[in-house]
């Protein structure tokens, strides 16, 4: 969904955490750690680099560390199994797939020790996804919105979803290169769920991002980010989680939920059923559980924590930004994305098509 990478930053994190792909490695190439190897699936720019390094020095394990661009990259590759990975880090409708379909572990808690540090809020809400709270924990967290140029656009403007249709802003509108996120302003401004079936409102959904397609400058997914710096566009849809870190190098960006309600996002760390060091990649969790490496990783790709240890560290103004750690009534309008079944998987695909092709 979010953080898509470049094949240049994908080979500069596998070259600065002096790991790479085992299954790509020359024979004896690769060495493990003197405990062994923890083979990891995660989204492009999704840790401190640094946080691998300090895994390695303190547990002896060495990181296997592979990247994916998107939820349906990676599920095929789980899926397989040519390419065996020990924890990966999906998304919540994902997860849910993934149980369905057999394709995790239940998690051993007792050697997860800091997953006490995970807010009782973010367990109950994974739990919409992972009923038992049996095989992931809670990563990050984040809601989707519009981000918007404050010299552009107004504050009141964005408490609506209609502002993305509005002509003013013609060919300075970004939205995401993903069905599901692109869908909802749409299904929000008709008062539909999220994650309705009902192939007519999926319909007239898909009917407005067409007739939105012409004020679009672009789909995106990482660009946005150059381009709402840039001021190169007014508005767009965005995850809270980008905001931080856009903010610091344009001031006049901010970012909101409409009033309309939206999406709350959910990315949380599981095991494979196939995965070949479980206790390894159980330690792998726990460390990113400590409250200091959680810290470390908010701090540096500025997607919200979960671990309530970590914001005890956390500088105020972090905790104090609602853009960051939203408010209840925030959360209480959005929903989260639910698994909707392999048939309804290629009619939104279908969908998708049909707005891209539009003309």
């Amino acid at each position: 969904m979010k953080k898509v990478i470049a094949l240049l930053l994908a080979l500069a994190m596998a070259a600065l955490s002096g790991c790479g792909n085992a299954e790509n490695s020359q024979e004896g190439e690769f060495k493990a750690g003197e405990n062994g190897v923890v083979k990891v699936y995660n989204w492009g720019d999704y840790i401190d680099e640094e946080v691998i390094d300090l895994f390695e020095k303190e547990t002896g394990i060495e990181v296997v560390y592979d990247l994916f661009e998107n939820n349906e990259e990676m599920y095929p590759i789980i899926e397989a199994g040519g390419r065996v990975y020990d924890a990966v880090c999906p998304s919540d409708y994902m997860i849910e797939r993934m149980i369905q379909n057999g394709l995790l572990q239940e998690l051993d808690k007792d050697k997860i020790p800091n997953l006490t540090h995970i807010g009782e809020a973010h367990m109950k809400g994974a739990q919409s996804f992972d009923p038992e709270n049996a095989y992931a924990v809670p990563y990050t967290f984040g809601t989707v919105g519009i981000m918007y140029n404050t010299t552009m656009v107004s504050a009141e403007e964005v408490k609506s979803w209609n502002v993305l249709w509005d002509e003013k802003y013609n060919q300075s509108i970004l939205m995401y290169e993903s069905v599901r996120d692109s869908l909802v302003p749409a299904l929000k401004l008709l008062g539909y769920s999220l994650n309705t079936t009902d192939k007519a409102e999926l319909e007239e959904a898909a009917g407005l991002l067409i007739k939105q397609k012409p004020l679009v400058y672009s789909y995106v997914m990482d660009q946005i980010k150059d381009l709402m710096i840039n001021g190169e566009a007014a508005l767009g849809l965005a995850y809270s989680g980008e905001v931080l870190a856009i903010k610091e190098q344009n001031p006049d960006i901010d970012f909101c939920v409409p009033d309309e309600g939206s999406n709350y996002y959910m990315d949380a760390w599981v095991i494979p059923a196939n995965a070949e060091n479980k206790k390894n990649a159980e330690a792998w969790i726990n460390f990113l559980c400590r409250p200091d490496i959680a810290k470390m990783n908010f701090e540096y790709i500025t997607y919200s924590t979960p671990n309530e240890g970590a914001w005890e560290l956390l500088d105020e103004s972090y905790l104090e930004n609602k853009n960051v750690f939203p408010e209840d009534a925030v959360i209480n309008r959005c929903e989260v994305f639910r698994y909707l079944g392999e048939e309804m998987d290629q009619y939104y695909a279908e969908l998708w098509k049909q707005v891209k092709s539009a003309r």
